[in-house]
């Protein structure tokens, strides 16, 4: 079975990996004032920049009993998986390093990065799906959620005094400190990494979601959307009560982050699935321009990082530069943005065309 609502929405999460990482490239290459809604929170709280990366995260875990169903008698076996992991590792260590590779002397490697968590999460998953039943799955994402709460409020390993809502002030973060020296994304005192090492166990529950997502997309069909809108509202809620007391903070991926996160990725899919997959309804002109980003979403992202500085090439700050005075920054730095992102789109139409799925 295979339902365009979940193509299409793990299209809109590249797309939008792709815009959100763009709009940075103009704020911080170009100068330009970006819609803040388009960047991350620096810290506590949420934009939607900050609601793509789990988005793919969860369609990870809900792809898995699609790809896996036939195959979990044994015919797949758990070195594929492992193979698939490591290869997602190695590419995602590849591109956050690209500089590095250029120049050792310039700056300090980074060992961790979004597609090594994605590797990570679907290598994680994908195994608890052959080897856990699903009440075994929904308890471990319990435990993974509540269980990460006071692993949070640890004393910091390094001395630093534990606040949860100030920016690296917390158990998590020093673990990366200490464990990872240099290699971190955000430098300093207070430093560490997004994808770093605790943050991974939460990311986990959220691929686990996904799963249990996708068995119910696979079993209860005529009550898909219904059931769906549930699951959603009920994520969202509990993120949202749990969040006053423990923070929604993305860089260290904390349960209601998980939760609200989800929750608002299952409600997507749910009006998704209500609108496109109805028998006989073809996709309309949006719905199939995602598909091109959704059947190679890793190629397009791959793409996306070795080109990422072509946004802000003087040929295509042309119409930024030009309309900035007269419909202001927010606005003209969109251009050069949905120009590059249909580069991208582009490439990938192309492929689909040919029927080209490039795999990792």
């Amino acid at each position: 079975m295979r339902l365009i609502s979940l193509d299409v929405l793990r299209g809109l999460t590249v797309a939008g990996m792709i815009l959100v990482n763009s709009a940075a490239a103009m704020k911080y290459g170009a100068e330009a004032q970006v819609a803040p809604i388009l960047l991350h929170k620096s810290w506590e709280g949420l934009t939607l920049a900050d609601l793509v990366f789990p988005a793919f995260l969860t369609m990870v875990g809900i792809a898995i009993p699609f790809s896996l169903r036939q195959r979990a008698a044994g015919a797949a076996p758990s070195g594929q998986i492992l193979s698939r992991t490591a290869r997602l590792i190695l590419l995602g260590f590849i591109l956050s390093n690209l500089y590095w590779f250029a120049d050792f002397g310039t700056r300090d490697w980074r060992l961790f990065g979004v597609l090594q968590r994605i590797g990570l999460v679907y290598g994680a998953c994908a195994l608890l799906f052959l080897f856990a039943g699903p009440r075994l799955r929904l308890a471990l994402i319990a435990v993974l959620l509540v269980g990460y709460w006071p692993l949070t409020l640890l004393p910091a390993l390094d001395g630093l005094p534990n606040d949860l809502w100030q920016r690296g002030h917390n158990f998590v973060a020093s673990a990366d400190r200490v464990l990872l020296g240099n290699h971190l994304y955000v430098k300093g005192p207070e430093g560490y990494d997004p994808e770093g090492i605790l943050g991974t166990l939460p990311a986990i529950a959220q691929g686990l979601i996904g799963i249990a997502i996708g068995e119910l997309l696979l079993n209860r069909e005529g009550q898909r959307t219904r059931l769906l809108l549930i699951a959603g509202a009920a994520m969202l809620a509990a993120g949202i009560a749990w969040s006053l007391t423990f923070p929604i903070v993305k860089d260290i991926w904390s349960s209601p982050f998980v939760l609200v996160t989800a929750g608002l990725t299952v409600l997507t899919l749910a009006v998704l699935h209500h609108v496109l997959d109805r028998e006989g309804r073809a996709p309309g002109i949006a719905a199939t321009a995602m598909l091109a980003f959704g059947a190679n979403a890793i190629a397009a992202y791959t793409l996306h990082q070795v080109t990422a500085g072509v946004v802000t090439w003087d040929l295509l700050l042309l119409p930024f530069h030009a309309t900035r005075a007269a419909i202001g920054d927010p606005l003209a730095s969109l251009l050069p943005v949905l120009i590059y992102l249909t580069l991208i789109w582009a490439a990938m139409e192309w492929l689909r065309r040919k029927g080209w799925i490039i795999k990792i």
